[in-house]
């Protein structure tokens, strides 16, 4: 390595004006990031990481977005300084960026060979045939399975991991100097989180290449960091070697950080309670078209003939990587997609309903996403958005009834009453999920689906979010179908799990039998990567 660093960030400051006040986010940060090294920007959310990353190249939304003060140089250049025609040859060549969410990154209109293919072709001069053997390398390096096949897929029929995955691959397509990555593991099961880490490390050795890393997950930095710059209330309030900052943590927030996990377990279950959700051989089949005339030449199995048992105050937790087909459980079992196979929502046989007939019974079961903003409109505000079930389904409600019934259930999850008439994006990540929680919990259901309810949150969040739903299936006597790829989250809530693989069962039973004795080599495979990252296996692959 160089003595001169390969980027500089000195005095950083990063304002932003709205209605003619300026509010600073980012306040005089400095860090170097020498060349082959890994430097990882730890923080909550709004703590002003990702402004910091973004400010590198320019992302931020100009001119509402200003740098007061502060130089980034690459190579010595400042950044800041320069023009767009500077940039251009900058960004997505000499640094790249991968963004933590790939959806509404990704074109949904471009084929996956499409978009990969179009960097290498504006920045490489390659041809069609090169760009699609070079992409079809990057899949395979980034470990999306038989690529080939997945060369004409849009984003929206990947999973959510494989589509980070192909954003991991159109980030490395240039070889870049400098790889920013915003939480690029977030979304990722454990073991694939694992093999993107260990194939990031591969690439930065093979390449020479620097990273700043940007997470709130402190299990990642251990695993892949050289330093760490710890970040709150835009400063950096410790900064150090990862050794040292794990070791002998100096700030108060540092050793917050290291602290906050999902703790605790689910109340211990009844044997004798009620069974409020039933499915029996479910399976999901997705007809997979060929030719002129679109036969039918086979089908992918996302559900193949699994058996759940949910009752009522109990929680069953569903694990398994991208693509297993837990999510597509969920959603049979909540039909909102078609399924085969007996469904009992309590005494009633559902599976055969329409959607006429499914209506009034949608108050009794709800869904919590994975993604608050994506799931709250942006054009409504909270209590609009809480109250909306209500008049569906409680038409005779007054407008003060069912402004009441918005004022308990805000104070029930946590959140101020009187910010009800703010909208989504004025919240913080955790409490946009406090809100998506309480439009579902409002209706009084008696089953609810947690579709990855906390794996964007960071750390302390996710533990008070588990508290919270915890508390309300206690309070309400809830039954939880828990989906999710974060073992611990799924440890603290869940009193059964199943674990999935390519749509079946591969091993159930009750939480402390799955977390303590395992019996199948891919559960082993995920309990260790979930709970010592460094040393999971790496032959476990998401399909």
């Amino acid at each position: 390595m160089s003595d001169t660093p390969l980027l500089s960030v000195r005095d950083l400051s990063v304002a932003f004006t709205q209605g003619g006040a300026q509010n600073l986010a980012v306040d005089r940060v400095s860090f170097d990031i020498a060349r082959g090294e890994t430097v990882a920007l730890v923080g909550e959310s709004g703590s002003g990481k990702s402004v910091s990353a973004l400010s590198v190249l320019k992302l931020l939304p100009y001119p509402a977005a200003s740098h007061p003060w502060g130089e980034i140089l690459f190579h010595g250049e400042n950044l800041l300084a320069g023009g767009e025609k500077e940039l251009r040859k900058v960004r997505g060549n000499k640094i790249t960026m991968i963004f933590q969410e790939p959806m509404t990154s990704l074109n949904p209109l471009h084929t996956i060979e499409q978009q990969i293919g179009e960097i290498l072709k504006i920045h490489r001069g390659m041809g069609d045939k090169q760009a699609r053997a070079r992409t079809l390398e990057l899949l395979h390096e980034v470990g999306i399975q038989q690529p080939e096949r997945r060369l004409g897929a849009y984003p929206h029929q990947l999973s959510g991991g494989q589509r980070q995955r192909v954003m991991i691959a159109m980030s490395l397509a240039n070889e870049p100097e400098l790889l920013i990555a915003d939480e690029p593991t977030t979304a990722l099961d454990v073991t694939v989180q694992a093999q993107i880490l260990e194939l990031l490390d591969e690439l930065k050795k093979k390449n020479g290449m620097s990273m700043l890393f940007i997470t709130h997950d402190l299990g990642i930095v251990r695993r892949i960091a050289d330093k760490v710059c710890v970040m709150t209330k835009g400063r950096i309030v410790e900064a150090g070697p990862t050794s040292e900052i794990f070791e002998n943590p100096q700030h108060e927030y540092t050793r917050h950080l290291l602290a906050a996990e999902p703790k605790g377990t689910a109340p211990k279950a009844n044997p004798d309670a009620e069974t409020v959700m039933t499915g029996d051989d479910i399976k999901v089949w997705f007809p997979i078209k060929q030719g002129f005339f679109r036969n039918t030449v086979d089908y992918v199995k996302a559900v193949d003939g699994i058996d759940v048992v949910v009752k009522a105050g109990q929680t069953l937790g569903v694990v398994g990587e991208s693509g297993s087909g837990k999510t597509t459980l969920g959603l049979a079992l909540s039909r909102m997609i078609s399924s085969e196979g007996r469904i009992m929502l309590g005494q009633k046989e559902i599976d055969g309903y329409s959607f006429k007939q499914m209506r009034p019974l949608r108050s009794e079961m709800q869904i919590v996403f994975q993604d608050p903003f994506g799931s709250l409109s942006p054009r409504m505000s909270v209590s609009e958005i809480i109250e909306e079930g209500l008049k569906i389904h409680e038409p005779n409600l007054s407008v003060d009834e069912r402004d009441a019934m918005v004022v308990d259930v805000l104070g029930e999850v946590g959140l101020d009453p009187a910010t009800r008439f703010r909208y989504p994006h004025e919240f913080s990540g955790g409490q946009r999920q406090r809100i998506a929680i309480a439009r579902a919990m409002v209706l009084k259901p008696r089953f609810v689906m947690l579709d990855e309810p906390t794996s964007a949150l960071d750390m302390s969040v996710q533990a008070q979010v588990v508290d919270l739903l915890r508390d309300l299936q206690k309070k309400h006597d809830l039954a939880y179908l828990f989906i999710s790829h974060d073992l611990k989250v799924v440890r603290a809530l869940s009193n059964h799990v199943i674990v999935m693989r390519n749509g079946k069962v591969v091993e159930q039973g009750s939480t402390e039998q799955i977390f303590e004795n395992p019996q199948t080599d891919y559960t082993r495979a995920l309990i260790a990567a979930a709970f010592d990252i460094a040393t999971a296996p790496a032959g476990v692959v998401s399909q």
